[in-house]
């Protein structure tokens, strides 16, 4: 089957800065696929170039088999994009803003006012159909901001980092309906910037300047670490980081809330964990654990 979306040694340089070097990977049909990574991992930079809003330096990129360089007004029709900051019109009602945007993808009549009544419905919106866009709360922006990219009934929805700055029982809503979306046979490509939202995806590539350092399921990735990782419990856990810090045997020692995260190296025993005096217990790591270890790991290799 051919994937959804594919991306094949895309490049794209901003003299003197690389913000995309060499990244290859495709999109399954019915898949959530997650891009994770810091601020000028080029995520950004990658989405634009996937929906045509910006040519590549060099290799290709395909969605839904269509070259975007080549054929951007005909990818265009098959994506919906929602960028960071979405253009929402403040002083239109929810409605109104929707019923424009059905107008710029020329949607109108009665196909229109089903589309528009079943996506209020959905996202539970219907009750706030006639509030004003500049009254809603930041979930409920996103959520409208959804519905506009949706109304056109894209193959493929590309969204950049679309619960930035949402409280978290939004942002968890905003993920069902995602997940509802995708078993409609929706296929999402999306980056952000919470590592527990990139445990939903189905797999998740993790950028760091401009390159895909590691792609896999979250199972796979949180597995996938050679050092033993143990959580650890004291009162004063900072001193104890500094501790562990100057251990041989140590990977990596780093603060998970008011808890440490330690890694052993591989073959290293318990006893240095021991010797602290603390509470400990080996955990599975988490995305944000390994994240931090593979970065780490490459600006030791590049040092």
């Amino acid at each position: 089957m051919t994937p959804m979306i594919e991306i094949a040694s895309l490049t794209k340089q901003f003299p003197p800065i690389t913000a995309v070097d060499g990244l290859s990977l495709s999109v399954a049909k019915g898949e959530i696929f997650g891009i994770v990574g810091p601020d000028g991992a080029g995520k950004t930079t990658t989405l634009r170039i996937v929906c045509g809003l910006m040519n590549p330096t060099s290799g290709t990129v395909r969605v839904t088999g269509l070259d975007v360089t080549e054929e951007t007004e005909a990818v265009k029709d098959r994506i919906g994009y929602m960028a960071q900051k979405f253009g929402l019109y403040p002083d239109l009602t929810v409605q109104e803003n929707m019923l424009f945007y059905a107008d710029l993808f020329g949607i109108v009549g009665e196909e229109r006012n089903k589309l528009a009544v079943s996506l209020l419905e959905m996202t539970r919106m219907l009750p706030f159909r006639d509030r004003h866009a500049g009254k809603l709360s930041g979930g409920m922006k996103q959520k409208l901001a959804l519905m506009c990219t949706l109304l056109h009934r894209p193959e493929v929805l590309i969204l950049d980092e679309p619960t930035n700055g949402v409280d978290p029982v939004s942002r968890r809503d905003f993920w069902k309906i995602l997940r509802h979306l995708v078993g409609e046979g929706l296929t999402v490509f999306v980056t952000t910037a919470y590592l527990d939202e990139a445990e939903l995806c189905d797999r998740v590539g993790l950028m760091n300047g401009g390159k895909l350092i590691l792609l896999d399921t979250p199972k796979n990735l949180k597995e996938s670490l050679p050092e033993s990782c143990y959580e650890l419990r004291a009162e004063d856990v900072r001193a104890i980081r500094e501790t562990l810090r100057r251990r041989p045997e140590i990977a990596d020692v780093e603060m998970a809330g008011s808890k440490l995260h330690v890694f052993l190296k591989p073959g290293a025993s318990e006893d240095v964990l021991r010797q602290t005096g603390a509470e400990y217990r080996r955990v599975l790591p988490s995305l944000e654990d390994v994240f931090i270890a593979t970065v780490s790991k490459e600006a030791s290799r590049a040092a």
